[in-house]
């Protein structure tokens, strides 16, 4: 099938707005005690009212960032979602935090923490989730608090988990990739928030960090961990490539490198989203594995041949912006490919898209939202889809 710019931008504004916006505005806010209901079934009743930090920041995210950037759209709608936006914001502000100021995991529905402050992702969404709302309601508290959550993530960042940290230490510590890709995103959302010289020593060392520690520039392939010291490890960590990640940091780098007019890192980033498919799609039934072993051997991760969502929705929005960077044609040939098998196996009629696929392509979880998957990759992947085309429209047109 033959796709033209003008066509996809308009799949994408119209999925985004009279599909997947419409379900997490119908289904998820709990009007009763506030902040958002993310376990939605297939036709987006409640399955479990325990509210995950991560998915709560997430969706204040989306609602800020349709307010702040969305346009063509009602001054009606737009102040819908930054009401949305708010029911989230208050909860998170009143309950979302421990004593020290860390982010927990999970709350119950009323706001009782159930799970530790375990990692630094939640302090990294929650900084994502403040900036674009303090940037939407103009509030001081709100950029208090982004700010807050924001150097939690740089001051534990070498250890992203303290005390929660099961390894043994110093037999054999590993560093992951998740760090400094996320610090990257993370930054280039806050960059209003950020002096210019905080902000570029930031993305000067996740860059480095990504591009020269992670990526093993033979074989192409994003590393999920290597030594303390970068180098590679010869065990079940050691081995594994996440095909959704390497991708999805790839398109943070390709971001930086707009911002920076770095051609070459463009190209590099571009040459690593094109190594990963190749390495990681499934030749006999379609789409991307979601774990893979880079020397072959089974991998430790049980789901290591579902078909996630994200996976192929990240894969969808790097793929658009190399080609639009860059204009290679098999950025094109790619895109439409993995096009074909997303826009054919996720989408449902009732509303939003399944998150997670068998191997063959069937739906495995009848869900549209859970634990993981909550109302962030699929508007955001819409969106930025959406502006990466009718840019491309836009040159076309020209």
């Amino acid at each position: 099938m033959t796709y033209s710019y003008r066509d996809l931008a308009d799949l994408y504004r119209s999925t985004l707005f009279d599909n997947v916006i419409p379900f997490w505005e119908k289904h998820s806010v709990d009007t009763q005690y506030g902040g958002y209901f993310t376990c939605l079934d297939a036709e987006g009743s409640v399955y479990d009212t325990d509210k995950f930090i991560w998915l709560q920041n997430r969706q204040v995210w989306t609602f800020s960032m349709l307010y702040n950037q969305a346009e063509s759209v009602s001054a009606q709608k737009k102040e819908s979602w930054l009401k949305l936006a708010q029911a989230g914001a208050d909860f998170l502000a009143k309950y979302g935090r421990d004593p020290d100021g860390n982010w927990f995991f999970s709350l119950t529905q009323q706001g009782q923490p159930l799970v530790q402050p375990y990692n630094i992702f939640s302090d990294c969404f929650a900084a994502m989730a403040f900036s674009q709302y303090a940037l939407a309601s103009g509030s001081e508290a709100a950029k208090e608090t982004s700010l807050q959550a924001y150097h939690n993530v740089l001051r534990r960042q070498s250890n992203p988990k303290g005390t929660y940290n099961k390894a043994y230490p110093g037999t054999r510590p590993l560093r992951s990739l998740a760090v400094p890709m996320i610090l990257a995103n993370l930054s280039l959302e806050m960059d209003w928030l950020l002096a210019d010289n905080q902000l570029d020593e930031v993305l000067a060392k996740t860059v480095h960090e990504v591009i020269s520690v992670f990526l093993d520039k033979e074989q192409g392939l994003m590393y999920e961990h290597v030594a303390s010291d970068g180098a590679r490890v010869d065990c079940y960590e050691g081995r594994l490539i996440n095909p959704g990640h390497g991708i999805e940091a790839m398109w943070f780098m390709m971001a930086i490198a707009q911002r920076q007019q770095n051609t070459q890192l463009i190209h590099r980033a571009t040459e690593v989203i094109l190594s990963i498919l190749d390495f990681a799609w499934d030749q006999q039934y379609g789409g991307l594995y979601y774990f893979m072993d880079v020397a072959g051997h089974p991998p430790q991760q049980l789901e290591w041949d579902q078909k996630l969502w994200w996976v192929h929705l990240e894969t969808l929005v790097a793929l658009a912006m190399a080609y639009r960077l860059t204009n290679r044609k098999d950025c094109w040939t790619w895109y439409q490919k993995v096009h074909d098998y997303t826009w054919s196996h996720f989408p449902s009629e009732q509303g939003e898209w399944y998150g997670y696929l068998n191997r063959r392509g069937e739906v495995l979880l009848p869900l549209k939202g859970g634990k993981w998957k909550g109302c962030f990759h699929v508007p955001r992947a819409m969106y930025l889809c959406w502006q990466e085309f009718e840019q491309l429209s836009g040159q076309a047109s020209a």
